[in-house]
């Protein structure tokens, strides 16, 4: 099982596994949300963050500098001063997968509150589109799909439908780096796929 989070990737940058430093560093729902922010908004200050979370400057300061300290984000090259610094999320994404170890409590423990954390920002994203829809241009809601499809599969077709996703994923870094794009606003695409854990296995 594992977690992608992916920002602005260009085709030659790949998804890195994160480490257990990096795991226990990310294991902050305010970080998990700054990286968020980082992703729809490409770059911001601490009091720019600050305001869109209601927590003080100081609070993500704190927070955006573990975030830099572990490799998760960078600042903003030739732009800001010493008392405004602006962030912006490094290039490339990156994967949370469960520990190899089963016995590792600690390990799982951590992993399990980044992933949750992870999916819980996607679904505040889904909710604020269905809560705030008329603030929104018929014609970026004609182009909006939310999708659950319902099949029955063998672990060998999941693991087909995974390298198509694998491969579609090569069309969506086409249209990486469209921060400055004229029309272009932020969007994400979301894909889950899963085996429920209320089903049960057909006999071989």
């Amino acid at each position: 099982m594992s977690t992608d989070d992916v920002g602005a990737t260009a085709p030659e940058e790949h998804e890195e596994s994160l480490g257990p430093a990096q795991l226990k560093a990310l294991a902050h729902p305010l970080r998990i949300q700054i990286l968020d922010l980082l992703s729809a908004h490409s770059a911001l200050t601490a009091s720019g963050i600050a305001e869109l979370v209601g927590e003080s400057s100081g609070s993500t300061s704190y927070h955006l500098r573990q975030l830099a300290r572990h490799g998760f984000i960078q600042e903003v090259a030739d732009r800001g001063t010493g008392r405004e610094r602006w962030w912006e999320r490094r290039p490339g994404g990156f994967r949370v997968g469960l520990p190899e170890d089963p016995d590792d409590v600690a390990a799982i423990a951590t992993t399990l509150t980044v992933a949750l954390e992870f999916e819980k920002a996607r679904a505040r994203k889904i909710q604020s589109l269905l809560e705030n829809s008329q603030t929104l241009d018929r014609e970026w809601l004609d182009v909006t799909r939310l999708t659950t499809t319902a099949i029955w599969l063998t672990a060998e077709q999941m693991a087909e439908v995974g390298a198509a996703w694998e491969q579609f994923s090569d069309t969506l870094d086409r249209f990486s780096h469209q921060e400055q794009t004229p029309g272009a606003r932020p969007v994400q695409v979301h894909f889950n796929l899963f085996p429920l854990v209320d089903g049960k296995e057909n006999p071989s």
